[in-house]
């Protein structure tokens, strides 16, 4: 521990002397031992030192492996957005969890509740649920390492490979909402590490400015990459000697971007044009990227848009809801996409995700009424189904969607399997809302097991094994 200490030291000295106001400031981060103060060491430093610091703090010690490429993955989308009052910064309120700040049934704006069992006490949060038995329920926030360490454990133990840790460009440009982004990825990073996982950071272009979106998304790659240096981590990934880089939303109907400033973007980061690190390039895009129609904008500029991007990652979240829609999707867009990607040299990672139900958020933030279970997960057959098709139209990667977004139930880390835990007066689903008795691992079992497969270029079983964890 002491080196590690020393080598922060270090850093910080160096980066205080050349720019003393440059380098973001990373003040707390939590752990499930003690809380570290990171001011007097690293706040001036960059993000490797301070998830050194971090790594010094837990219990064992880092995994050594290194993060390797994309081909055979599975990669897991990692929102790590929920919080709530006094986790961070003088932050007041229950992101993500709760709407108008009251932490009761009637503002809860998930859809799933997280199985609690494992997580360190310092990083839950009592709220006013409680479940029928009169015993409160506790909620997590990621800006605590503890609980962001127990989920790249959880990734490690059921074979998911990386991570990609999403960015809101909206939240970059503000300091306050910067600052909070930045401990995240400090987590993410130090997590990664001691747990032997992949990372890489996913821009989401939803709700940025339509004037700025490009700019801000080069700005702060530079912030990301010349003063917090997440790219030192020998856990970021990298595909074809870069660091890899994800972009998602460009090219929905209602998201920010017009088809030339994105396309000066895209040659930005990928040649390392203006002092920003080049990178290979991800573009999160609609699965109607051939053909310009549904979800995509319609202007053509688009089509050479989307074929600049050096891996395309089509979204096929709630664009079927059953295991004939699923067979149906991917006859009709994954394999004549895998055809137009191969025949322009570019990658592929195509989405899974293991059902949808967003009746809460809907009602809460959008006023209007969704149903409840929308998409079925069908006890785990409906994401098996989608694997199984993938892996037949020979995939050599998957991306999961997503590890930890209860709000619109598609979860994969562990949950509540039992409706006898979920809190009164809620409208939430347990695992078995489908008629099953499932373990609160189900689907991280059931997502890891993608990966030997995609490896061993073997086709899916119409069965996978069953889950480890025992039903409680």
């Amino acid at each position: 521990m002491q080196n590690i200490l020393q080598t922060a030291q270090a850093c910080h000295a160096e980066n205080h002397e050349r720019d003393p106001l440059k380098i973001a400031v990373l003040p707390v981060i939590f752990t499930n031992r003690k809380e570290i103060t990171i001011s007097g060491i690293a706040a001036r430093c960059s993000l490797v030192a301070a998830v050194m610091v971090a790594l010094a703090a837990l219990d064992n010690p880092p995994k050594a492996q290194a993060s390797g490429g994309l081909s055979g993955k599975v990669i897991a989308g990692y929102q790590g957005w929920f919080g709530c009052p006094g986790d961070f910064a003088g932050n007041t309120s229950w992101i993500h969890w709760f709407r108008d700040n009251v932490p009761d049934a009637a503002h809860l704006r998930v859809e799933l509740m997280p199985d609690t069992a494992e997580y360190p006490p310092d990083s839950l949060c009592e709220t006013d649920l409680r479940r029928p038995d009169g015993s409160r329920i506790s909620v997590y926030s990621a800006q605590s390492l503890g609980a962001v360490d127990l989920h790249f454990r959880w990734m490690a133990q059921y074979g998911i490979d990386g991570a990609a840790v999403q960015r809101f460009v909206v939240n970059t440009t503000q300091p306050q909402t910067r600052a909070r982004s930045d401990h995240l990825l400090a987590n993410e990073a130090a997590a990664a590490e001691h747990q032997g996982r992949g990372f890489y950071v996913t821009y989401d272009v939803s709700g940025g400015n339509p004037a700025t979106v490009t700019q801000d998304i080069e700005r702060d790659w530079h912030h990301l990459t010349a003063d917090l240096h997440v790219t030192a981590s020998p856990q970021y990934i990298r595909e074809r000697g870069k660091p890899v880089l994800e972009i998602w939303g460009f090219g929905f109907l209602d998201r920010p971007g017009r088809p030339e400033e994105v396309s000066a973007l895209q040659a930005i980061l990928e040649r390392g044009e203006g002092g920003v690190e080049a990178v290979t390039l991800i573009g999160g895009v609609p699965p109607e990227w051939r053909t310009l129609d549904g979800s995509s904008k319609r202007e053509p500029a688009w089509a050479p848009v989307y074929r600049q991007f050096d891996i395309l990652s089509p979204w096929s979240t709630g664009r079927y809801n059953d295991a004939a829609g699923a067979a149906k999707f991917v006859a009709q867009r994954v394999v004549p996409d895998l055809e137009e990607t191969h025949r322009l040299g570019i990658g592929y990672l195509p989405v899974v995700f293991p059902g949808f139900s967003w009746s809460n958020l809907s009602r809460l933030d959008r006023g209007r009424a969704a149903p409840v279970n929308q998409i079925p997960r069908n006890c785990g057959r409906f994401e098996w189904t989608a694997i199984r098709q993938l892996l037949a139209a020979h995939v050599n990667m998957i991306y999961v969607a997503m590890f930890d977004e209860v709000d619109e139930g598609t979860a994969v880390f562990k949950l509540e399997s039992h409706a006898a835990n979920l809190p009164v007066g809620a409208t939430v689903l347990s695992l078995a809302a489908d008629g099953c008795t499932a373990a609160p691992d189900l689907y991280l079992g059931l997502s890891g097991a993608a990966g030997p497969l995609i490896r061993g270029g073997r086709p899916a079983p119409d069965r996978w094994q069953e889950p480890t964890q025992p039903i409680r």
